[in-house]
């Protein structure tokens, strides 16, 4: 299962944006799974039960650890597996029934609308490669997109007509989702320009995608992450950032500027209002940092 592991802690590194320590400790567990999996005589994930599951799981509850821990451990695992079939490296979800420990939710990570400007402002646009990357840029940011979402864009998917854009998000399901006149027109400039050069090139190959690499092949996950950390690094900022950044700061500015949280779910992909209601948390710290910094007993 060694190559589904480096698979998902790809994954993981981009979609969730989790931190290297995080990471370090998702393949930690992930690997001391996989290894229990394998004395039960288990190499492949399409074989494991909810009994196997049930029997390791049952081991870590045993070791007295703390509930954040578990809580993880648990995450980790639930995930790989969820990855594994979504991915189509199996057929079935052992862990659907796993109950962790409750612990506080995190917060995630949001940029400035100002920080936003400064990437998009740093992007080299006098370049057919830096036209590509401001409107990958702008449009994760303009539309929520999940990084999966936007390399998985084909030129049918555009209704430009309309400022809107058909997205698949997980389980495929499909929903329209606005993009702006700003990012419309960063795509817009992209596809005359950039594109038509990047499918002539040698050994291009792409099946209506409309993000490629520099090969004219469709764009990678990582790809689309090196293009995030050159740009962000080009505008000075510090903050350890991935592409699901721009994915978070779009709800939150939304939320901060009054968007109803259901409209918000529904742009997002949320099944779930659970999934989106952090963001109002998010938005209830932005109101005790501005009571913080203007009210005169702040």
């Amino acid at each position: 299962m060694d190559q589904f592991i480096k698979e998902f802690l790809l994954y993981a590194k981009i979609e969730r944006n989790l931190s290297p320590n995080t990471l370090e400790a998702y393949e930690r567990d992930i690997r001391r799974y996989t290894a229990f999996l394998k004395q039960q005589g288990l190499s492949d994930p399409d074989k494991v039960r909810q009994r196997h599951v049930r029997s390791y799981t049952g081991q870590l509850t045993e070791l007295g650890l703390a509930p954040a821990s578990i809580q993880r451990m648990f995450t980790a695992l639930r995930r790989f597996h969820r990855f594994l079939v979504a991915e189509h490296h199996a057929s079935n979800d052992p862990s659907t029934f796993l109950k962790a420990p409750k612990t506080p939710r995190r917060l995630p990570k949001v940029l400035a609308v100002e920080e936003i400007n400064a990437i998009l402002a740093a992007v080299d646009t006098s370049t057919s490669l830096g036209l590509r990357d401001r409107s990958m840029i702008s449009l994760l940011y303009a539309s929520g997109l999940r990084v999966s979402e936007l390399i998985g864009l084909h030129l049918s998917d555009l209704l430009l007509e309309r400022n809107m854009l058909r997205a698949f998000g997980k389980g495929s399901k499909e929903r329209l989702v606005p993009m702006g006149e700003y990012a419309k027109a960063d795509l817009a400039a992209y596809i005359s320009h950039t594109r038509p050069l990047l499918t002539h090139r040698k050994n291009a190959a792409s099946s209506g995608e409309i993000y490629l690499n520099n090969r004219g092949r469709p764009i990678s996950r990582m790809g689309v992450y090196n293009i995030v950390q050159r740009w962000k690094t080009a505008a000075g900022i510090e903050q350890d950032i991935s592409p699901h950044t721009f994915r978070h700061s779009f709800a939150t500015h939304l939320i901060e500027g009054g968007a109803d949280l259901r409209a918000v779910q529904e742009m997002l992909g949320h099944a779930d209002i659970s999934s989106t209601e952090i963001y109002t948390h998010l938005d209830a710290e932005y109101l005790k940092q501005v009571h913080r910094q203007f009210h005169p007993r702040g």
